[in-house]
């Protein structure tokens, strides 16, 4: 069974959530399919450019033992699954916070202000570390990210950043499973010559800002198509 446990991991993860959105009386969120898969999609096909050639440089591995042993460029099924079910179930939950509390979330100057530290941060921390290629690469995506919010003032921050505490529970759960806390090995493994050591459990710390830029990128994709009703 072990070989099927980033697999499971992977379905399991996204069942729920995606069962949930038939749900026809409330959110409904199933109608929305189009426009979400295709911002999942795209989003998912520049990440996964990323970790094809990650894994080539051995920046990240993936442990045979527990997985079915189909690759695609480089990478296990089960990581190309990830990055359609994990962003699909992460995204739903910031959805359905949204429509079960619709009022809170934090005003425009809160959020420029956060936006700015968090640029300021990763962009430091990217430039120290630029011989290290996860750091560098993880923070200086998301500095760009944040960039962009501080320059188009994107509304959904205003909410996304309070969705992603609570999107932080499953993530924290799901990725300490697959970087080794529950298992004898883990299923992802890091070069930490390439990272900054730092683990939060097992967990790398830039994978949280990789996460974030994953997930939030799919929802500004996400509500621009709606708006533009594809």
């Amino acid at each position: 069974m072990e070989k099927y446990l980033y697999l499971i991991l992977d379905i399991f993860s996204f069942i729920v959530p995606f069962a949930v959105s038939f749900e026809r009386k409330r959110l409904h969120f199933i109608r929305f399919w189009k426009p979400y898969f295709l911002a999942i999609l795209l989003v998912g096909l520049f990440f996964i450019a990323w970790d094809v050639f990650f894994t080539i440089e051995d920046v990240w591995g993936f442990n045979d033992r527990y997985l079915v042993g189909w690759d695609i460029l480089h990478l296990p099924i089960e990581e190309w699954l990830f990055f359609l079910l994990i962003p699909y179930a992460s995204n739903f939950i910031h959805y359905s916070l949204l429509y079960l509390f619709p009022k809170p979330k934090l005003r425009d100057q809160q959020t420029i202000r956060i936006a700015g530290v968090l640029f300021v941060t990763a962009v430091l921390i990217a430039v120290v570390n630029f011989e290290r290629i996860y750091t560098l690469c993880s923070f200086g995506l998301f500095a760009l990210l944040m960039l962009l919010q501080l320059i188009y003032r994107f509304k959904e921050l205003n909410r996304y950043l309070l969705s992603f505490l609570i999107i932080l529970v499953p993530f924290f759960i799901v990725n300490s499973w697959l970087t080794g806390s529950f298992t004898e090995e883990p299923i992802v493994y890091y070069n930490d010559m390439e990272n900054l050591g730092i683990r939060l459990g097992t967990i790398p710390v830039e994978d949280i800002f990789y996460c974030f830029s994953l997930l939030y990128g799919s929802v500004l994709l996400f509500e621009y198509f709606k708006k533009k009703e594809l």
